[in-house]
């Protein structure tokens, strides 16, 4: 079922209605210096214009407002409006569409939910600013930078949390494994990796799924699945048994109990090895029982990704990287911007998920494209102006606006690679999709039936 034209309504005005963002600026006193301002109208120009990307980021911002039908100022005196009010308003309205987004129904089907209620991912992201600001923002080099740190919920489709420090700072500090994780998975990359997270984890009652550090030695308690050729003492190194020979890597999948670490601090988990190109060999740490075997493990790790893609669609579509402001409250107050207009375009993915019915049988064809956060934060910001407008509309008019919305969004925002390489969460929620025919043989077969 295609995104429909209430929901589309229920996620822009959940996050941004009237009143809720009137106490939020009224709290911050954003507006009481300004007649000449409508507060309200650019705190949602100010989500609303992230994904045009037609000029500067603050420039936008200015055309979005402006031809929403607010008061018009000089350039100079809208630029001086990016302090520190707009940016304790935009944190507040970040936090409003996190409240929001939690609330939604998950979507976890399959192995994804057989072990926990959702998988949420961490990662960081990088944005590049001007070097003026290097005292508040010092990048890992001579350059100003802000990482923001992300987790973000797989059975939602969007992010969870983040916060923001300069780029120097180190990625593993920013992840604390507590009571609040509990009954969860975590997906992380090798920045992430340490004893003491996994530890963490295991005392948090968190499964894990994790790469193996290359400098890390696991020794071998018993044997799940692999070729082993002779007697082998527990606890020898894994490597070592490889070396010997005891342990052969033969193309088949390898299942293993193994300690980690030394002394009190010691953890034991599961290897697991999958074969994949040239006869090497992809190692993972896992806390999930052996019901899930190396195969559904290393699917697993490959919805990692899903950050990845959202990194992405924070750049390349919500304009994260873009943001030329030379002030720490205007970079903040772009950079909250920027990631509600992502989780806002990944609601909309998510809820028209929601409404799409699982597969009829196991392994059944797909043969509708589903929706890409991508593709529809691109169509977003070419209906910048629509949406704005239907803001304004109330009773039937309103009705009839959003539904126009949801029509070109749905129309703009279809997965154009979906054939071709379709989503690993769509393969885990059981469907099967055949790769298209080549473009060549689609445009020769019309010429041939227009000949005809």
């Amino acid at each position: 079922m295609p995104l429909n034209g209430h929901d589309a309504r229920r996620v822009f005005e959940s996050i941004l209605p009237d009143d809720a963002l009137a106490e939020i600026i009224d709290a911050a006193r954003f507006e009481e210096r300004s007649r000449k301002r409508d507060a309200v109208k650019l705190v949602r120009a100010m989500v609303i214009a992230a994904s045009t990307g037609y000029g500067g980021r603050q420039a936008d911002v200015m055309r979005v407002y402006f031809e929403s039908g607010a008061p018009r100022v000089v350039r100079g005196g809208f630029y001086s409006w990016f302090g520190s009010a707009l940016e304790k308003v935009m944190n507040a309205v970040a936090d409003r569409a996190l409240e929001f987004v939690r609330q939604q129904a998950l979507d976890v089907p399959g192995i994804l939910g057989r072990d926990v209620s959702d998988w949420h991912i961490v990662d960081s992201t990088t944005v590049r600013l001007d070097d003026s600001l290097m005292h508040v923002f010092p990048g890992a080099g001579d350059y100003a930078a802000a990482k923001v740190h992300k987790r973000f919920s797989v059975g939602l489709g969007t992010l969870y949390d983040y916060s923001i420090s300069p780029a120097r700072e180190h990625d593993a500090p920013h992840l604390v494994i507590d009571e609040s994780w509990r009954g969860l998975g975590l997906l992380a990359d090798l920045g992430y990796a340490s004893l003491k997270l996994l530890a963490d984890c295991q005392e948090h009652g968190v499964h894990f799924v994790i790469r193996l550090k290359e400098n890390w030695k696991p020794r071998v308690l018993a044997v799940g699945r692999g070729d082993f050729r002779k007697v082998f003492l527990p606890g020898t190194d894994l490597d070592v048994l490889s070396a010997s020979g005891t342990v052969a890597l033969e193309g088949k999948a390898v299942d293993v109990d193994v300690e980690l670490g030394r002394g009190h601090r010691t953890v034991q988990c599961r290897l697991v090895g999958v074969p994949v190109a040239d006869g090497a060999y992809r190692f993972y740490l896992t806390s999930l029982p052996a019901s899930t075997g190396p195969l559904q493990v290393a699917d697993l790790y490959r919805v990692r990704w899903e950050i990845e893609s959202d990194n992405k669609l924070d750049k390349s579509c919500s304009h994260l990287d873009a943001i030329g402001a030379r002030t720490e409250s205007s970079v903040r107050a772009l950079i909250h911007a920027s990631l509600i207009s992502s989780m806002i375009a990944c609601s909309l993915v998510h809820a028209a998920r929601i409404n799409d019915a699982p597969p009829p049988a196991p392994q059944a064809e797909r043969t509708t494209p589903p929706l890409h956060p991508q593709t529809l934060a691109r169509a977003m910001g070419s209906a910048a102006l629509m949406i704005a407008g239907a803001f304004e509309e109330s009773g039937t008019k309103a009705d009839l606006a959003w539904k126009k919305i949801a029509e070109h969004l749905t129309h703009l925002g279809t997965d154009p690679n979906w054939r071709r390489s379709p989503s690993i969460l769509d393969q885990l929620r059981g469907w099967r999709i055949s790769p298209g025919r080549p473009r060549s043989e689609r445009v020769a077969n019309s010429n041939r039936n227009a000949v005809c």
